[in-house]
């Protein structure tokens, strides 16, 4: 390596979209013959490319993105055997099975010739879907099968933003350019749903990330904002009349 691969390119960022997160699904007949008697769910925790390749059930992976991640690291929790886990071949992830959901930290290794330090994700394993709600009778503790039996997704997108790389580094990620993301969604479910399949099993459950997401969750935000905008005018109004009430109350109690 010259010298010159050494040298950090100035004002210059490049990043690489990348989501976090997990898919679970409860046990079949036959994996609960083999999982320790209290687990009800098998489960994956994985980090990958952003964009999913077409016609594909794998949220996101359309990238095997080790040309920029030497290893990554999952920590399970401790009452699992061996819960730390090192990664360092594409895919990225950890499939295990269990009955509660916890918190798992992930520890990204860069390759050598990005000269970055380790960055350090967290996620929380989930199991349920927020979009249920229990009738009469249901809670999270016994749900309604016919619900809870739908795959669910969790997954958290991100970009991993490198700063003045090194010219080496630089020039191994033009070299790799990420899959971009569809401009619209060609799967029927958002992302952000965790029990898609649910809404309408015909049309298969598995969510994709697009730009349109960013659209997307700027209108939520701008609904959100009139929201919230709206509330504090209402009460902006409640406390002028309960100001007025009592400025009228002090004048009658000084007579």
């Amino acid at each position: 390596m010259s010298s010159a691969d050494r040298v950090r390119v100035r004002g210059l960022t490049i990043h690489r979209p990348i989501i976090y997160g997990n898919t679970a699904r409860l046990l079949n007949s036959e994996e609960k013959k083999i999982a320790p008697q209290d687990h009800t769910h098998k489960w994956t925790v994985a980090v990958r490319s952003a964009s999913s390749a077409p016609d594909s059930d794998i949220v996101g992976s359309a990238d095997d993105i080790n040309y920029f991640i030497k290893r990554i690291t999952f920590k399970l929790h401790d009452t699992y055997p061996n819960p730390t886990r090192s990664v360092e071949k594409h895919p990225f992830e950890v499939t295990e099975t269990g009955w509660g959901e916890f918190e798992v930290q992930i520890r990204i290794t860069f390759v050598p010739e990005a000269g970055e330090k380790n960055l350090t994700l967290y996620h929380h394993i989930k199991l349920h879907p927020w979009t249920v709600t229990p009738s009469v009778g249901e809670s999270v503790d016994n749900p309604p099968t016919n619900t809870f039996d739908e795959p669910v997704h969790s997954w958290q997108y991100d970009e991993v933003v490198f700063h003045d790389p090194y010219q080496n580094f630089l020039n191994i990620l033009t070299q790799n350019p990420p899959t971009p993301l569809s401009k619209a969604r060609s799967r029927p479910v958002p992302f952000h749903l965790s029990n898609p399949g649910s809404l309408d099993a015909s049309k298969g459950g598995v969510p994709e990330f697009t730009t349109l997401m960013e659209k997307e969750e700027y209108d939520r935000l701008e609904e959100a904002k009139k929201a919230i905008m709206a509330e504090q005018a209402r009460w902006r109004e409640i406390l002028v009349e309960k100001e007025k009430e009592l400025e009228l109350l002090q004048k009658q109690a000084s007579q």
